[in-house]
């Protein structure tokens, strides 16, 4: 087996006595270390540790997903919602690492089409009206359908597609429900909808999303991950499946979903 060890420098000041202590840990049980200083990954690695917050973890989720190697994520971020182990049980992961009695937990992805091209999103897809500039936006009109059949015409700041990991993120923060990691379907999110009948939806992860936007003269923001991707003028077509990826999490089967949903919503209401 080879670790990689990826750390999110601005949590981190003496990181690199932190990567030393975890290469010598692993070192002691002949595992092979190295640092990765960016998040593009080297090859050759089985498991990534990721050290950081959630937006550390979703800079390198699509390409560990496409390259099938394992995260191990590390909370040094705030709340940290996708790191199955908090700071203070650094050496209780690397310890489960070692003994290689981990359980591991695949997280549905989605395939985002736009424009022709493909993106992978492990927490959400985002569509929103422009904020700035003369571009600027105070609602846009959005179609969404499912396989084909028309959800709703959206007059709003923008709709959040998300994953059972994703909606305890943006999701969850625009009124959306909570999804277990082990539900197969996703969930369509409204924002600041001008209609009191436009409603989260949660549709199956079998079924085609497309989500239009016509309307010349303005543009929509679009990102996937929090990551901004593009802006779009004129008229537009989205669509979301699930993606043939997964990310792939090693985790502690001393954890509860429900156990560490509470505590990370109790640390978010702070």
């Amino acid at each position: 087996m080879k670790v990689g060890v990826y750390i999110n420098k601005k949590h981190l000041r003496d990181d690199l006595k932190l990567v030393e202590r975890i290469k010598n840990r692993l070192f002691e049980h002949s595992i092979d270390c190295i640092e990765c200083p960016t998040a593009d990954v080297p090859a050759g690695i089985d498991v990534l540790m990721v050290l950081g917050g959630d937006g550390t973890i979703l800079t390198v989720a699509a390409e560990c997903a496409r390259r099938g190697i394992k995260i191990m994520g590390i909370n040094y971020g705030h709340i940290g919602f996708l790191a199955e182990f908090e700071q203070e049980k650094l050496d209780d992961a690397i310890d489960l690492l070692c003994s290689g009695n981990y359980l591991t937990q695949k997280r549905s992805m989605l395939d985002v089409e736009i424009c022709g091209k493909h993106y992978l999103a492990l927490n959400d897809f985002v569509v929103q009206r422009s904020t700035y500039g003369r571009k600027f936006s105070n609602t846009i009109c959005l179609s969404a359908t499912i396989d084909g059949s028309l959800v709703d015409n959206y007059m709003s700041d923008g709709i959040i597609v998300s994953t059972p990991t994703g909606s305890t993120a943006y999701s969850l923060a625009a009124g959306g429900s909570v999804l277990t990691p082990d539900i197969e379907a996703f969930i369509l999110t409204p924002l600041c909808a001008h209609s009191l009948h436009s409603r989260p939806v949660v549709f199956s992860d079998s079924s085609e999303l497309k989500i239009f936007y016509n309307k010349e003269h303005s543009s929509v923001n679009v990102s996937v991950d929090g990551l901004v991707v593009g802006e779009f003028e004129g008229c537009a077509e989205a669509r979301i499946t699930k993606a043939e990826y997964y990310t792939e999490f090693i985790v502690s089967n001393k954890i509860n979903f429900f156990d560490k949903l509470l505590s990370k919503l109790s640390k978010w209401s702070r």
